[in-house]
C-alpha cells in the first residue's frame, strides 16, 4: 500500500498532456527497467510496453494504463498537488499507472506469470482525445496479443464496487459542428435577409427528436448542442451561425444512423428556411465494447480479491479510447474494461472526473492492483 500510494502521488505531481508525457514516461521507464525488464518504445511517442513471461507462450494478455493528464488547474490543496501549473491528473490516470506497475512487479517478484502466458504491460500516451490507442495499434502493439484488459477508477461508484458490463460499457464520442449560412442584413428589415439564427433555433429543437422519436428506447442515444456562435450586434442579422455539440452511443451501427439523421434534419431545416448547411463530423473515440466471456473472468477475479459489489449493468456516456483496443472488427482483440469505484464522501472524494477538485479514495489502489493480478492468474488457468 505504501509503495502504491507513493508511486501514485509521484505521478500525480507531474501531469502532462497527450504525447508530451516526458517526465511521466521517464519515471515509469526507469522503474520498469529496474523491476520488470527492458521496455520497448512505441515509435516517436512517449508510450512504451514491456513483455513478461514466456516469449514463446501460446497466449498473450495485454494490460494497459493510460499516462496523460488534463489541462485543468488543480484546486485540491493536496500536499502532492500538481507541480505543473494549469495541468492536473483530474481523471485518475495516475492511479492506473501505479496500480498496473505494482501489480506487474508483484507478479514478477511473487508467483510469476502463469505458465503458457505472456503479459504485455502497456503504458499508453494520449488517451484524452489524442488518439493514443489508435497510434498503438498502428505501431503494432497488439501484434501477437490475444486478449486485453484495462480499468478506470470511477468517482460515480463507491470504493469497493466494480462495474464490468457485457457489451457497451463506455460510449463512443462524436464532436460535430453544423454551420448554417444565410444572408446577413438589418435586424429591423428581416425580409431583406435570410436569417440563420432562426434556422439554428429550429435545428436545435429538431435535433432533440433523434433521441426521443427516431431512436429505439432500448438503445441509449445522447445528442447535445453545447455551443452556438453567430452575430455580434443586437440589430444585425449575421451571415452564418454555427452549432457545436456531441453525440454519445454504445453502438457503431446506432452511431451511423444518428449521423444520417443529423445530416437529414440539418438539410431539411436549410431547405425550409432558404439557408445552406454543412456538417463536420469528428470521431473522438468509438464505444468500448466488452467481450462477454472475458467479463465473466473479470467478475470472478473481482470476487476473489474482495470487491464488495460487482455491478453487471452499469454504463457511462463518458468516452474511453480503450474501445479501439477492443474493436475486434478493426485490428483489436476481445477483452474487457472495468470501472473501479473510487468515491468516498467521508474523505471528500466525490467530485466528478475532470473537476479541478477531483480526488480519489486511495483505498481503491490495492483493489485495482490486486484485480490485475487476479485477472492474470485466472487467464492462465
Amino acid at each position: 500500500m505504501n509503495d502504491l500510494v507513493a508511486l501514485r502521488r509521484a505521478l500525480h505531481r507531474i501531469p502532462e498532456l497527450g504525447f508530451i508525457e516526458h517526465k511521466t514516461s521517464q519515471l515509469l521507464w526507469d522503474r520498469v527497467s529496474r523491476t520488470l525488464g527492458p521496455p520497448t518504445r512505441i515509435a516517436d511517442t512517449t508510450g512504451f510496453f514491456v513483455d513478461l513471461g514466456d516469449p514463446d507462450a501460446v497466449s498473450t494478455l495485454l494490460l494497459r494504463a493510460d499516462m496523460d493528464g488534463l489541462p485543468v488547474a488543480e484546486e485540491t490543496g493536496l500536499p502532492y498537488a500538481s507541480e505543473h501549473r494549469g495541468f492536473m491528473h483530474a481523471c485518475g490516470h495516475d492511479c492506473h499507472m501505479a496500480a498496473l506497475t505494482c501489480a506487474a512487479e508483484s507478479l514478477v517478484g511473487g508467483v510469476g506469470v502463469p505458465e503458457g502466458v505472456r503479459l504485455r504491460i502497456l503504458y499508453q500516451p494520449a488517451e484524452e482525445g489524442g488518439g493514443g490507442a489508435r497510434r498503438c495499434l498502428e505501431e503494432g502493439v497488439l501484434d501477437g496479443v490475444d486478449r486485453a484488459f484495462g480499468l478506470h477508477v470511477c468517482n460515480e461508484l463507491p470504493t469497493g464496487t466494480i462495474a464490468v458490463t457485457d457489451g457497451g460499457i463506455m460510449a463512443g464520442v462524436i464532436d460535430f459542428t453544423i454551420t448554417i449560412t444565410g444572408r446577413g442584413g438589418h435586424g429591423g428589415l428581416p425580409h431583406r435577409a435570410i436569417d440563420p439564427v432562426v434556422a439554428a433555433a429550429q435545428l436545435v429543437l429538431a435535433l432533440q427528436t433523434i433521441a426521443s422519436r427516431r431512436s429505439s428506447p432500448f438503445e441509449p442515444v445522447v445528442v447535445t448542442v453545447g455551443a452556438i456562435h453567430g452575430g455580434e450586434a443586437f440589430n444585425v442579422i449575421p451571415d452564418a451561425v454555427s452549432l457545436s455539440g456531441t453525440v454519445r452511443t454504445f453502438s457503431l451501427e446506432v452511431d451511423a444512423t444518428v449521423e444520417q439523421d443529423i445530416r437529414a434534419i440539418a438539410a431539411g431545416v436549410a431547405a425550409a428556411t432558404g439557408t445552406s448547411v454543412s456538417v463536420d463530423w469528428i470521431r473522438e473515440c468509438i464505444p468500448t465494447i466488452n467481450d462477454p466471456g472475458f467479463v465473466s473472468l473479470v467478475a470472478q477475479a473481482a470476487a476473489e480479491v474482495g470487491f464488495e459489489s460487482i455491478v453487471a449493468d452499469y454504463r457511462t456516456t463518458a468516452g474511453e479510447d480503450f474501445g479501439y483496443i477492443l474493436n475486434v472488427a478493426d485490428g483489436g482483440v476481445p477483452g474487457a474494461y472495468a470501472l473501479v469505484g473510487s468515491r468516498n464522501e467521508d474523505k471528500g472524494c466525490d467530485e466528478p472526473h475532470h473537476s479541478p477538485r477531483f480526488m480519489i479514495d486511495e483505498d481503491v489502489l490495492p483493489l485495482a492492483a490486486a484485480l490485475h493480478g487476479a485477472v492474470v492468474s485466472l487467464y492462465g488457468e
